[in-house]
């Protein structure tokens, strides 16, 4: 009895504490927190008019948009997404949707919301830590709780085809395995906080350029392998509540009214129980629209006409759009409120709250974790206690840190270190947070003398690197939304400024802050380069604390970094410069040979290949084994730090098949980030998803593993020399769409 009323005072005591409705209240059995989503949204859906349920699936910009003279809804977050009016009578909340994966961004205006900064999206695939993803995630879904936010719109795993993409740095790299997991395991934190993340941009949205106007031309089965299967991983992992469509068309068919991608590959084969939102400006139909599976129009007055307006509710009065598929779209939304804690745990904006110090040191750890020694030869990194004479050149590392521009754009506390620069407006303005590697490489190095130049004038620099012991080279390569780059080169004659500074003196680092991969013509002539990306609200401590030892670094790519533009698949980016209003086919001959892969079919060398990283201690792998058990295939091995500090090595799992035809050598089947101190070993197992074993076969909607040997490489990058490899027999197999067992073949 005694252990009955313990366990009672505790329900009651959480149910106050967390605000738990576990009693319908009257008349309102939707409520009942004890049924499942699906049981909840019915109940709502059978007492809705049906102008409450064109509500719902109709959404407002959230700020002021003057080039149409169009205003916010009152009730909307001043500067923010998005809005979309909830059901008050029943108890179902107002939507407030806030941009992006980087954290809680601000529109522009006369009063943005300072909010915390993670690194890049691309930063944080470079972890290759799914803890750290989550803990971002969760931190930027408490942030946008604390701002009154119930929708982040985040989630973005656009794999990098073209990496002159100027969102990039948003994504999640080049491998489906990487990006899916990753960015689900961020989604996962977000919706942790009860907020709603939206996964995006789907589907092959891979670069900026006509991103409203090209036409995507690829088959279902390299699809299914590359981009889908990314966004499948992110599904499965994160269960996001939302999924934003695209501006592009796919194979003659815009992305927000395609049968097959909505309702055909995301609805019925993933079985995707949330809503499709449309990208703001990406609805292009009413009809043609809603029974393709667009659930929600977003970001009115972007699109031309307010097609889930009164159109719709024309077209499903005279039965063009059935009334169950109205239903179906709000149930939907309904469905991811109930899911994901919206309705039971209504926000109310208290920014007070928010403990800005703990998601600043959450946004550090993430940098540390993210950054990439990309070269580091004659030991100067990390930087001698005892250097005296330290000079730092470029990026405005006197004042602070780039971010990438557009929607993901968050505004820091302390406003802009680096104010004016160009453009001002939408994608920028560019923006500089307030956080000074300088002034922290001055605080952990005392003794030095510090000097600062902004390498405007190359003669000037060349002359200070010369008076030097070391030099810090800051370069700079600003991306954004709505834009690609004209090519891999960082802007603005910085690779002529390092190739001076670094004949004046040799002893010179390089720290890259860009949205993506760069090409390095001056790479043989510096002693180390350092691959900060966009690193967020606590980068500059970040990357003070790699080049002084105090953390060592353990980032990885999660992109090849191309030697040119003449080794990818499209060297010349496909309407650039843009023509306006212009429809084009970008045409994927590569199918599903992305990244690495292509490098592989090819034969080409890259700059740095998929998966690179340097640390300032050593690492072994041995031990590979492979075993198949009920049908899975497992890896373990042994990874031993040899060198004399403490770190992070990130063991990747490679497979090749011996005999049977892929689109590439070999795919990346599986990862381990492990910390070890020096001289410490850890045995590791990884279980391979048998999707990444297999071809998909469209006819079948299946994925098929034949029969024969394959070849497991335990590597510490996708062209490590050095790896340990072993062989395993595989039996044929078949799976269905979502990577589950079908009965054995014969």
């Amino acid at each position: 009895m005694k252990l009955k009323k313990t366990i009672s005072l505790l329900s009651a005591a959480v149910a106050m504490c967390c605000g738990t409705a576990f009693a319908e209240p009257a008349g309102k059995p939707w409520m009942n927190a004890g049924l499942d989503a699906a049981q909840r949204a019915d109940l709502v859906i059978k007492e809705m008019t049906l102008d409450e349920k064109l509500k719902l699936v109709y959404g407002y910009f959230g700020s002021d948009f003057e080039p149409k003279k169009s205003r916010r809804p009152a009730e909307a977050h001043e500067q923010s997404a998005g809005f979309v009016y909830g059901v008050p009578r029943l108890g179902i909340p107002n939507l407030w949707e806030a941009d992006a994966g980087i954290g809680v961004a601000s529109q522009a205006g006369p009063n943005p919301r300072a909010a915390t900064a993670l690194p890049s999206g691309l930063a944080t695939a470079a972890t290759w830590d799914l803890q750290t993803a989550y803990a971002g995630g969760a931190m930027i879904g408490a942030e946008a709780r604390g701002f009154g936010f119930n929708v982040l719109l985040a989630g973005g795993v656009n794999l990098m085809r073209e990496p002159r993409n100027g969102r990039n740095f948003e994504y999640g790299g080049e491998d489906p395995l990487l990006a899916g997991k990753i960015v689900g395991a961020q989604i996962k934190g977000i919706q942790s906080q009860r907020v709603v993340s939206t996964l995006k941009h789907f589907a092959l949205n891979d670069q900026e350029t006509g991103r409203t106007t090209l036409n995507v031309k690829i088959d279902d089965a390299s699809a299914r392998m590359s981009d889908l299967l990314a966004l499948q991983i992110a599904n499965e992992e994160g269960k996001p509540g939302s999924v934003m469509c695209s501006y592009n068309r796919v194979n003659g068919v815009y992305a927000c009214e395609s049968d097959y991608l909505l309702n055909q590959v995301l609805k019925k084969d993933w079985g995707f129980k949330g809503w499709v939102m449309s990208d703001w400006g990406a609805t292009h139909s009413t009809v043609p629209a809603a029974n393709a599976g667009l659930d929600q129009q977003s970001g009115m007055p972007f699109d031309h006409s307010d097609y889930f307006g009164p159109p719709l509710k024309e077209a499903v009065l005279n039965g063009w759009v059935p009334q169950a598929r109205l239903d179906d779209m709000a149930r939907r939304i309904l469905h991811a409120m109930f899911e994901h804690g919206v309705v039971d745990h209504p926000v109310s904006a208290e920014p007070g709250k928010i403990d800005f110090a703990a998601n600043a040191a959450v946004s550090l750890k993430d940098a540390q974790e993210a950054m990439v020694l990309l070269k580091n030869s004659a030991g100067v990194l990390p930087l001698d206690k005892s250097v005296k004479r330290i000079a730092i050149i470029g990026g405005y590392a006197d004042k602070g840190v780039l971010a990438g521009g557009g929607s993901s754009l968050v505004y820091p506390a302390g406003g802009n270190a680096v104010p004016g620069m160009e453009p001002k407006t939408w994608p920028g303005p560019i923006m500089v947070y307030p956080s000074s590697p300088m002034k922290a490489i001055e605080k952990r190095l005392p003794s030095a003398s510090v000097k600062f130049i902004d390498g405007a004038d190359k003669a000037a620099a060349a002359k200070l690197a010369k008076e030097s012991d070391v030099v810090l080279v800051f370069a700079t390569q600003w991306t954004g939304e709505s834009f690609d780059m004209p090519n891999l080169s960082l802007p603005g004659k910085q690779d002529e400024l390092i190739a001076a500074v670094a004949e004046a003196n040799p002893k010179t680092v390089v720290v890259l802050e860009t949205g993506g991969p760069v090409t390095m013509p001056w790479l043989p002539k510096v002693s180390a380069v350092v691959e900060a990306w966009y690193p967020g609200t606590s980068g500059g401590e970040a990357i003070a604390s790699v080049l002084v030892g105090e953390v060592n670094p353990s980032g990885h790519l999660p992109a090849t970094f191309p030697a040119s533009e003449s080794q990818l698949p499209r060297p010349a980016l496909d309407g650039y410069p843009e023509v306006q209003d212009k429809r084009f086919d970008v045409e994927y001959r590569e199918g599903a040979a992305v990244g690495y892969k292509w490098f592989d079919l090819k034969g080409l060398k890259p700059l740095f290949p998929f998966g690179h990283g340097l640390s300032y201690t050593e690492f072994g792998f041995s031990g590979l084994s492979a075993a198949v058990k009920n049908g899975a295939l497992t890896a373990s091995f042994t990874v031993k730090n040899t060198g004399k500090l403490a770190g992070k090595e990130v063991a990747q799992v490679y497979v090749s098949p011996l005999k049977a035809k892929w689109e590439a050598p070999k795919r990346l089947a599986a990862f381990q980030k492990v910390d070890l101190q020096p001289g410490a070993e850890t045995r590791a197992t990884v279980t391979v998803d048998p999707r990444l074993l297999a071809m998909y076969d469209s006819a079948s909607k299946t994925w098929k593993v034949a029969k024969g040997d394959y070849k497991l490489t335990l590597a510490a990058d996708a062209a490590d020399g050095k790896a340990v490899s072993t062989v395993v027999h595989l039996e044929a197999a078949s799976y269905d769409v979502n990577g589950k067992p079908l009965r054995k073949s014969r």
